[in-house]
């Protein structure tokens, strides 16, 4: 006999809001919320750009984002998957585990809530911290309890610490570029954005602990970060802005 629960579940699922973010590409996202400081923006999509709709929120310091992996959904998914944080060797449960490629490719991320504004005539919530590459679907906003979502002596698995950061340096000509761009885009912390994103070394977890000799490139607001590791440490060797095809 077949119990109400085991009826397959089906609910029209459409987004809220859209994330602005630096990240233009999934290479060099920050692999956990809170770890670069830099801000971005939640548009409310137009059935929801209410006011109403975020009334109160501003009492709140933080918020969770459901969102959706939208550029992972075409590759399906699979019970086990690699951690970066266990040198891509090992395989865990996709359960047990944050990989964006999941069954019904969902997510979730705390961020940091500075305020509530109007921008090109939509309301958007003024963020930093997140993990989400630009224009990710946001399909639900949720206020961040911290007496209820703050676990006190919690434990957490292969991820119990932060990740351990590696120096980044950078070369004369991108000490050069990184002011010149710092005022294009008049983002005074530019260089601390790109030191704070180097500096978790974005590169698959097999390339960490071989001679590497390649040439890396982190799109990031309207520019393009080119780097290497040298000898466990990162050189930024230029910055130009972004190539339009």
């Amino acid at each position: 006999m077949t119990t109400h629960s085991d009826q397959p579940f089906q609910s029209d699922i459409e987004a809220v809001a859209i994330c602005r973010t630096p990240y233009k590409q999934k290479f060099g996202i920050p692999r956990q919320p809170g770890l670069v400081n830099v801000k971005g923006w939640v548009e409310l999509t137009p059935k929801f750009n209410q006011l109403d709709a975020v009334r109160g929120i501003e009492q709140y310091s933080h918020l969770w984002l459901l969102f959706c992996f939208h550029e992972n959904l075409a590759q399906g998914w699979k019970n086990t998957v690699r951690p970066p944080r266990l040198g891509g060797n090992e395989k865990l449960g996709v359960f047990a585990t944050r990989s964006t490629f999941r069954p019904n490719g969902i997510g979730q991320s705390v961020v940091k809530l500075h305020s509530v504004v109007r921008r090109n005539g939509k309301i958007c919530l003024e963020i930093s911290g997140m993990d989400l590459l630009d224009g990710t679907p946001i399909i639900d906003i949720k206020p961040y309890i911290p007496f209820s979502d703050a676990i006190d002596n919690a434990t957490g698995g292969i991820a119990q610490s932060a990740p351990e950061l590696i120096e980044v340096q950078y070369s004369s000509l991108a000490e050069t570029q990184v002011l010149a761009h710092s005022k294009a885009l008049d983002i005074s912390h530019l260089q601390q954005v790109i030191t704070d994103v180097l500096a978790q070394d974005p590169r698959p977890a097999y390339k960490k602990a071989k001679v590497d000799l390649k040439i890396y490139q982190v799109a990031l607001f309207d520019i393009d970060v080119f780097w290497r590791v040298n000898d466990k440490t990162i050189e930024v060797i230029e910055i130009k802005p972004t190539s339009v095809c």
